[in-house]
């Protein structure tokens, strides 16, 4: 009795590992639980510890490797197959196979090959970055050295700028520029690493007009940078002293606060949502005005005892309270990781983009009996941003 189609398939991936004939491997069609899982894409990568199969998962604003052993590779396309995507494609040096799904039953075609030759096994490949970074203002800032390695200590900073830009970049695809280019305002930029970024990324995308600001407190951090950008020749790139609500926000397209404390963060969301931005950048930190409050179901009260715990839970709520009030004035909203845990442990993101169908003013009434649910649920009775927008967390 022939195999079914999944198991020929997978047996195909086993044979092409074995062989090292196999080119590629690319799994589609998704339909599992994540609504941000894209599709997975696989190559045979050679490591110190042996060869590998490399799986990368495609989200929607990231994408995470993964090196497998071959058979440990081949378990994880089987979970995936059904659960998660419906459709996979093998490129060996032998042949193409196509395994999709119909209703509940499988198909699988072979055809000739499409390529010829083996595929670079090398691990450690460029990266392919949505703009390469000048390295003048990086060494500007003290991020890399004369040679364009990071500094000691500044191997987190530099990954946290690509990191960055790649967000970026995913939102901007969705955005179209006009005829002036895109704008942006970055609250609180400190040195200004992420703002040098960002007019990169917003010039290569949006064209020469685009315009970025950056917005810091510290008269000396304003200097330095404004002084660097010269230097460096950003002529649409700027920056002034002040604060968050003492910056002109008219006509801008895009608000970035990354690290503003507490309810700070809430007031650049509110001042972003205030002037119709088109899409908005967070990064959360010290969750202060909701940890007091915190009360919850008696289930909750063993996680609330614990001060650490309280904290994180306060955390929890406060960036999904915010994201879920993006919603209700016409944003998507989601929350990511930013950087990894081992480089800081304030490493969360939220990115909104305003819907097109969004009118200025208007409140979404399903998304706003979540914001309600939410509150009650945690006993939390004020929230800055909601009082920004006037949304009222009692039901």
């Amino acid at each position: 009795m022939q195999p079914d189609p999944t198991t020929r398939f997978l047996e195909a991936l086993r044979e092409s590992l074995q062989e090292q004939t196999l080119v590629k491997i690319t799994l589609g069609a998704p339909c599992g639980p994540d609504p941000t899982l894209r599709k997975v894409r696989g190559r045979p990568v050679q490591l110190r510890a042996g060869p590998r199969l490399q799986l990368v998962w495609r989200h929607e604003a990231r994408d995470l490797t993964h090196n497998h052993p071959h058979e440990e590779g081949v378990a994880q396309v089987a979970e995936l197959l059904g659960t998660a995507f419906g459709s996979g494609h093998l490129f060996t040096l032998a042949h193409t196979l196509q395994l999709q799904r119909r209703g509940e039953r499988w198909r699988l075609r072979t055809g000739p090959p499409q390529h010829d030759t083996a595929p670079d096994r090398a691990h450690d490949r460029d990266k392919e970055r949505p703009v390469a970074l000048d390295p003048a203002w990086m060494r500007g800032l003290g991020v890399l050295d004369r040679r364009g390695r990071p500094k000691r200590g500044m191997e987190s900073k530099r990954r946290q700028i690509l990191r960055f830009v790649e967000i970026l970049d995913h939102m901007l695809r969705g955005v179209e520029p006009t005829e002036r280019g895109l704008s942006l305002v970055d609250m609180g930029c400190g040195r200004g690493s992420l703002t040098f970024a960002a007019y990169q990324l917003l010039i290569a995308r949006a064209g020469p007009r685009s315009r970025v600001l950056g917005v810091e407190r510290r008269p000396e951090l304003v200097q330095r940078a404004a002084e660097l950008a010269r230097r460096v020749g950003y002529d649409g790139l700027s920056f002034a002293a002040g604060h968050i609500d003492s910056v002109s926000l008219d006509g801008v397209d895009g608000v970035v606060a990354l690290h503003a404390c507490d309810t700070a963060t809430d007031d650049a969301l509110a001042r972003g949502i205030e002037a119709g931005a088109r899409w908005l950048v967070v990064a959360p930190c010290c969750h202060q005005q909701v940890r007091p409050q915190l009360t919850g179901p008696e289930l909750l009260q063993p996680v609330l005892r614990h001060g650490i715990l309280r904290t994180r839970q306060a955390e929890i709520a406060t960036d999904a309270l915010r994201a879920a009030l993006l919603e209700a004035v016409g944003y998507r909203a989601r929350v990511l990781e930013f950087i990894g845990a081992e480089h800081t442990d304030k490493n969360l993101l939220i990115i909104a983009a305003r819907r097109a169908d969004a009118q200025p003013g208007d409140l979404v009434g399903a998304a706003v009996r979540r914001v309600q649910q939410l509150a009650r649920a945690h006993g939390i009775v004020e929230q800055r941003l909601a009082e920004h927008l006037g949304v009222s967390l009692e039901a």
